[in-house]
């Protein structure tokens, strides 16, 4: 007689246990990709901020407003944007209005009059998952941080 070659039944469910205990141990690792996006999201904020931030700068010390302490308008492009030492206040009618998209966009998360503005996800912001635009004062730029704590 000649014997046939090929695998048992218990050879068979041995090999798909094994790719099922690989399957579980490797999910997890694959599951965290929505926070993972919404942290890059975030980081792409900051981004077009930060960017947005220098343009209204350069914008305003051409036209020799980036010393001035009181809040004024500088026009970028077709775009006017509310400006304190040269850089956009943090409001709507400043960083809000620099970042196209940002008030559609994003939702208000926190916001600290005439000091700070935080921006988060639309359908449900936290300013532990936010990005938050400082305006400039006297003795510093403006700056922008991302906290994804929260994300």
């Amino acid at each position: 007689m000649k014997k046939q070659g090929g695998f048992t039944l218990i050879e068979l469910v041995v090999v798909i246990v094994i790719l099922g205990i690989l399957a579980v141990t490797a999910a997890p690792r694959f599951l965290s990709l929505q926070g993972d996006a919404r942290e890059a999201s975030l980081q792409g904020l900051k981004g077009a901020m930060d960017g947005a931030a220098g343009i209204v700068y350069g914008k305003a010390a051409i036209e020799g407003l980036d010393t001035v302490s009181s809040a004024t308008n500088v026009t970028a492009g077709s775009t006017t944007v509310s400006t304190i030492f040269g850089y956009p206040t943090a409001d709507a009618a400043g960083i809000g209005a620099a970042v196209t998209g940002l008030t559609t966009d994003w939702a208000v998360a926190a916001s600290v009059p005439n000091t700070s503005i935080s921006y988060g996800f639309s359908g449900s912001p936290s300013s532990t998952c936010a990005v938050t635009y400082t305006q400039a004062t006297s003795v510093s730029a403006a700056t922008s941080t991302v906290d994804d704590s929260g994300c």
